[in-house]
């Protein structure tokens, strides 16, 4: 009977293995096609049901009309991903460590309340911000610039971090806090000193979590930039045209998220929860 699950639980493991893979195969497999590979039917092996063609991955790094910018794009994503995260983490680490330790009360809007403000804030369609956004970044002269998607990126992760980091931190025991309180600690030097030390599993988790919709985010990338700055995902979609060269766009697409699936290989340790284990006084 036991062999009998184990063969359910790999095969199920097995499966679902494969439909997560088969999107980057396949991509991978388009990206080493000319035109008349892709025309002819689905085809996936190289060398033996196609001839392999490298016109794909040449177009990303050739010079001249015929390449695709593909250095101005990434830097720019990085730029803004990364700076909008850090600052995400920074901002929501504070917020959601108050909201874990401490009682605030303006009438009747309490702690609860506060943290479904912020979690409602990507609740709300993109859609429904874009034109605040807009406006907001003409008046402070950042339509169009890395400044104003960093401003405009902060304002979308910082939710994902309060909402991460306030579970994370419920978990704590509050036994830590007050140890460093009785050694001498005022409240912001034991979260600095005690709690935040313990706490970079979580911090992994939620900078994850901001890079990976930081990176992939289309909407406001493409309604908030015009021809100054381009990120990633708006670099992409550029490529569709009359003619869409699946070969180039597939190549691309791999390297655009290869970034996130090399951090989630990286961080792969730190996304389990058993961080107290050694948390002494």
């Amino acid at each position: 009977m036991r062999t009998f699950y184990l063969a359910i639980k790999y095969l199920a493991l097995l499966l679902w293995s494969s439909f997560i893979v088969f999107p980057f195969l396949w991509a991978l497999s388009t990206s080493f096609k000319d035109a008349n590979a892709i025309t002819s039917g689905a085809t996936y092996i190289p060398w033996l049901q196609f001839k392999p063609s490298s016109q794909g991955w040449a177009s990303l790094f050739s010079d001249g009309s015929t390449g695709i910018n593909i250095v101005d794009p990434y830097i720019n994503s990085a730029i803004v991903t990364i700076s909008a995260s850090v600052i995400s983490i920074a901002l929501g680490t504070l917020a959601a460590y108050g909201l874990s330790r401490f009682e605030f009360r303006a009438g009747f809007v309490k702690n609860s309340d506060i943290t479904f403000f912020f979690i409602s804030q990507r609740i709300m369609p993109p859609i429904v911000l874009a034109i605040p956004f807009f406006l907001m970044l003409k008046t402070l002269g950042l339509l169009d610039t890395v400044y104003g998607l960093i401003l405009v990126y902060v304002a979308l992760l910082l939710p994902i971090a309060v909402w991460v980091m306030i579970d994370f931190f419920g978990n704590i025991p509050r036994e830590l806090d007050e140890l460093a309180m009785i050694d001498g600690c005022r409240p912001i030097g034991a979260f600095f000193r005690v709690i935040l030390p313990n706490s970079v599993p979580g911090l992994v988790v939620a900078g994850m979590f901001c890079l990976i919709f930081g990176w992939n985010d289309f909407f406001f990338a493409f309604t908030l930039t015009f021809t100054k700055v381009q990120l990633l995902p708006v670099a992409i979609v550029s490529l569709n045209s009359s003619v869409t060269p699946w070969w180039s766009l597939s190549a691309f697409a791999l390297i655009s998220v290869a970034p996130l699936v090399l951090i989630a290989f990286l961080v792969e340790n730190f996304l389990s929860k058993g961080s107290l284990a050694g948390a002494i006084r």
